[in-house]
């Protein structure tokens, strides 16, 4: 419970000593301090690749399976990734999110 409070308080006690960021939890800290150590605790079993996080890892095993379950809502086109969908989805919308600077 105290820890979920800190998400109304801002509270951010745990603090990286390589950097300026700070934490609610431990755990995100202990989770952050990989960026720094290059520490890889999750293994792709069918290839030699390694992840600091289990998010990365169940990402990357789509390419090995082949599944793609996100799915544009306007054609049959399929994605492994949320952002491949995202960037397909402008096709669709006629959104440009990045403006010249010099036009």
């Amino acid at each position: 419970l105290q820890s979920h409070n800190r998400t109304h308080t801002g509270e951010k006690p745990f603090k990286c000593k390589h950097c300026l960021k700070a934490f609610t939890q431990n755990s995100y800290l202990r989770r952050h301090n990989r960026t720094h150590t290059g520490e890889k605790l999750f293994n792709c079993k069918q290839c030699p690749k390694t992840f600091a996080r289990n998010s990365q890892l169940q990402r990357h095993t789509l390419i090995h399976t082949g599944k793609k379950p996100f799915k544009c809502k306007h054609c049959p086109k399929t994605f492994a990734e949320n952002s491949g969908l995202r960037v397909h989805n402008r096709m669709h919308t006629g959104e440009k999110p990045f403006k010249c600077k010099q036009c």
